[in-house]
């Protein structure tokens, strides 16, 4: 089956929009029971937004910039390299893709957390923090069941290199040209209407260097200090996301705590790594471009304990990224199904472009009792302004010496991703996120 790029996602609505007249609910109060809004980083709820429109080409290239950053940290985690939990909430607060509202304190103070199923802990800027961003840094001391850490306590030992100022539990990391240096502390954390009494979390109060955190991080791994560990009782380790398309004007979706959730998905297993037991990998077979399944090397999909390889799941990639055999081979197809006559050019990380109108081939993923095929909103960007449309996929970046398959938010989006930890699944069905 081929598709008429007409359909195509107009990336530069993503821009574009944060200087237009949209006028989304950003009240608090559409949080409700268990269920969160999401925002995209550029909704006009965000204070995070540009505050200039920039050129399709510059928006792209930046997304890829940041993405590799992102890369490299995920290729971190599974290669064993001593880098700080802190880096992927460095990045991700600075470059954030989708957040939600949370309230931390008594009385409560509102925060924007960007969402991270690659990272396990909370980690907020706090007041009087040297170097960080002054936009809605937490205020501990006008909440009164803030506490501080004890060096004894148990999630002092889940942090790296835990330090002790008095009797409190502290840290100081050094990731590339920057440090942070923070506390471990405990609060009341509100997410829509439910409480979470004392829940663990990183006080940041010093940061040097070219990158400074501007909002929150909220950890949705499988780690010790995560929102699933810390609320196991409350929403018994499961959680769904539906992230709302760069085309939709008011850029909201929904996160959904806690075991009630659709009933009309369908699942594959969630498959555990031992190099990086906190990451959702998931069985991906093959992929199949049009009708064909792409001759993909089994190699390049299967999941290995030893390398840490294999695929993943995750909310703060843009653009999916394939290990070098995987991608070359469905690129290739791709090509080949577009037109060999019809002239291919690049776009920074994007090596399948076009500059005139051509019929592209649907592509599914295939995982173990699950497929999924994309429609073209999740698999080509397109400028609307000029004439470039782009396959929105990539390898590896070159100086990432990565194993993973990560499958992005962009090819998630106007989907329900269900996570369900305790029967080791994840259910995935169409559904549009507004």
């Amino acid at each position: 089956m081929k598709i008429p790029l007409l359909l195509t996602t107009p990336l530069f609505l993503l821009f574009s929009l944060v200087q237009g007249n949209t006028n989304p609910n950003c009240d608090a109060q559409q949080d409700h029971g268990s269920t969160l809004q999401v925002f995209h980083v550029f909704s006009p709820c965000s204070p995070f937004k540009p505050t200039k429109a920039l050129s399709w080409e510059e928006s792209v290239l930046q997304l890829q910039a940041k993405d590799q950053l992102r890369m490299q940290y995920l290729s971190s985690l599974v290669a064993g390299r001593s880098v700080v939990p802190i880096a992927s909430g460095r990045q991700i607060i600075q470059n954030p893709t989708y957040i939600v509202r949370a309230r931390f304190g008594t009385p409560s103070q509102t925060l924007l957390l960007a969402m991270d199923t690659s990272n396990d802990a909370a980690w907020v800027p706090c007041t009087g923090c040297v170097g960080c961003s002054p936009i809605t840094p937490f205020a501990p001391a006008k909440s009164f069941s803030f506490k501080n850490v004890g060096c004894g306590a148990p999630q002092c030992k889940q942090v790296p290199n835990p330090t002790c100022s008095g009797s409190a539990c502290s840290f100081n990391l050094t990731y590339g040209s920057s440090t942070v240096a923070a506390n471990l502390v405990q609060d009341r954390l509100t997410l829509a209407t439910d409480p979470i009494p004392a829940y663990t979390f990183g006080c940041i109060q010093q940061t040097t260097g070219s990158s400074v955190p501007a909002q929150g991080l909220l950890g949705l791994g499988r780690g010790p200090l995560s929102l699933l560990a810390q609320t196991q009782n409350l929403y018994q380790s499961t959680f769904s996301y539906c992230l709302p398309s760069f085309k939709t004007l008011n850029f909201t979706g929904s996160l959904r705590l806690g075991p009630v959730q659709p009933n009309k998905l369908k699942f594959t297993p969630l498959l555990k790594n031992p190099r990086r037991s906190s990451l959702y990998y998931v069985n991906l077979v093959a992929i199949k471009v049009g009708r064909k399944i792409v001759d993909i090397p089994p190699a390049a999909l299967a999941l290995n304990p030893t390398t840490g390889a294999g695929t993943i799941i995750d909310s703060g990639t843009v653009f999916t990224r394939l290990v070098e055999p995987a991608y070359i081979a469905v690129r290739n197809e791709f090509r080949r199904r577009v037109g060999r006559k019809v002239t291919v050019t690049t776009l920074g990380g994007f090596d399948t472009c076009y500059t005139v109108p051509v019929v592209a081939p649907t592509i599914t993923l295939l995982f173990s009792g699950l497929n999924i095929t994309l429609p073209p909103d999740n698999i080509l960007i397109h400028s609307t302004v000029g004439s470039t449309t782009c396959l929105a996929m990539a390898a590896a970046p070159d100086n990432v010496n990565s194993v993973l398959n990560v499958i992005a938010n962009m090819q998630q989006q106007n989907h329900r991703v269900l996570f369900d930890v305790p029967n080791s699944r994840l259910g995935i069905a169409r559904e549009v996120c507004t």
